[in-house]
């Protein structure tokens, strides 16, 4: 969700930056990618380590209290993150949400986008093993009724990408806020806008493709 779909990774770090600062510690740009994709609870780790004095639980409630409340403002959707929800539920293929995001918050995102447009949703607070452990992606395949390797994921991190593939499914990396790195059987696009349901076929189907390419190198 973050990152792929909505690009909440902003509304993410600031409000790292900002109880990082309310308890006088230092926090960085490079320190908060560090967290992209990772289960909150182990982010909330690292800031109690740069010196916020709180329990971890806490400060997970204080960050999804600070970015679900500018979510409720304006949901900043990627390009093409609508329209392609939209086209996968009119094809009428089954999509689940998974994100190490909790429960609140992406009730919030999903209450604005396309009707329909996902069959489940499973949560960093509904796992015991998040991201990069395959455990969400399984869970969103038994609840979908599927086998995982029939699936096709989307992810942005090199975190939930790892989750994806270990679960067995098809994956996709789009390029958001870190790198998407180059792995064996690993599709990958510059942008949702480049994606629509023939790619996904493809991509399930077993094709690796690679849409980062300008049009003018590959012609």
């Amino acid at each position: 969700m973050d990152g792929t779909l909505v690009d909440t990774e902003p509304y993410w770090i600031r409000a790292e930056h900002e109880l990082v600062a309310a308890h006088g510690g230092h926090w960085s740009h490079e320190k908060a990618l560090q967290l992209v994709g990772k289960p909150l609870l182990a982010s909330a780790e690292v800031l109690r380590g740069a010196g916020v004095d709180l329990p971890a639980a806490d400060i997970v409630d204080r960050l999804l209290e600070r970015v679900t409340s500018e979510v409720r403002m304006r949901v900043p959707w990627q390009p093409g993150a609508r329209e392609l929800l939209a086209s996968l539920a009119d094809a009428g293929v089954p999509c689940a949400l998974v994100t190490m995001s909790y429960t609140v918050l992406a009730e919030e995102v999903v209450s604005r986008g396309p009707d329909g447009a996902f069959a489940t949703l499973v949560t960093g607070d509904q796992v015991t093993r998040g991201k990069p452990d395959p455990e969400p992606y399984l869970v969103a395949a038994e609840r979908l009724g599927v086998d995982p390797r029939r699936c096709v994921a989307i992810e942005d991190s090199p975190t939930g990408i790892a989750s994806a593939l270990a679960a067995g499914a098809r994956t996709l990396g789009v390029e958001a806020v870190v790198a998407v790195p180059y792995l064996a059987g690993l599709s990958r696009a510059s942008s949702l806008t480049q994606v629509d349901v023939g790619t996904m076929a493809r991509i399930a189907s077993g094709e690796v493709l690679d849409l980062t390419a300008r049009r003018e190198d590959v012609a």
